[in-house]
């Protein structure tokens, strides 16, 4: 056994849930809630960004690059930090630290789901297109019931790894001091000051268990569903 992992086990539901019983979520049950609240923004925004970058081809498309290139050539923690600022600013009022990096990790994502469900449709043969449009569909039917399916079908693996991202850089809340798992293992550090190999392997293991859990279920999913 590591030495010092005693320490892990007094503070282990710390590390899993923070103090979420006085109405405080942190450690992994606060990782996982920005995740998937992020995801949740990011996957519908992504997609319709997409769809309207693939309907309006033109200044539309390009504008739309534009925004993305820029967001994903700027460093997340700059993203959040901007988040931090301006959001209250803006608002006029301050936000929960949670729901701001949450906002940030969503706008970050939602450009490279663009990107990839883009890709996806402009990958599918052009001939499936003029079917559905020779058959009666609309440009709008033809792209949300025949086209993007199947691009999403086919890209499933590049969104995976997006949101396996997504999940990783949940650490970087730890800058705004937001209770998620990085955030809790050094301050029990900074608590106990020893055995932090203790604390830090564990932090990894369960980042990485996370992570291969979601990749495990997007493959179970993609096999039980139908091919197209």
């Amino acid at each position: 056994m590591i030495p010092g992992f005693n320490v892990v086990v007094e503070n282990l539901d710390y590390l899993l849930w923070g103090r979420a019983a006085a109405g405080e979520p942190g450690g992994v049950l606060l990782s996982l809630l920005m995740a998937a609240g992020a995801a949740a923004l990011a996957l519908p925004g992504g997609i319709v960004l997409a769809c309207v970058a693939w309907r309006y081809p033109g200044v539309v498309r390009s504008a739309l690059f534009a925004w993305a290139e820029l967001i994903r050539g700027i460093p997340l923690i700059f993203v959040i930090f901007w988040m931090w600022y301006l959001l209250p600013l803006i608002t006029s009022r301050d936000l929960p630290g949670a729901t701001t990096v949450t906002l940030a990790l969503a706008w970050f994502t939602a450009a490279a789901v663009m990107h990839s469900v883009l890709a996806g449709l402009r990958a599918l043969p052009s001939g499936q297109n003029e079917a559905a449009l020779s058959q009666g569909f609309s440009t709008q039917q033809t792209l949300w019931r025949v086209l993007l399916p199947q691009a999403l079908r086919n890209i499933l693996p590049s969104l995976v790894g997006i949101f396996i991202s997504l999940l990783k850089d949940t650490s970087l809340a730890f800058i705004v001091n937001v209770p998620e798992l990085t955030t809790v293992a050094g301050q029990i550090n900074n608590r106990v000051q020893i055995y932090p190999a203790a604390i830090f392997i564990f932090t990894g293991v369960i980042y990485y268990l996370l992570c291969c859990s979601l990749e495990l279920l997007a493959k179970r999913w993609r096999v039980s569903r139908p091919a197209l």
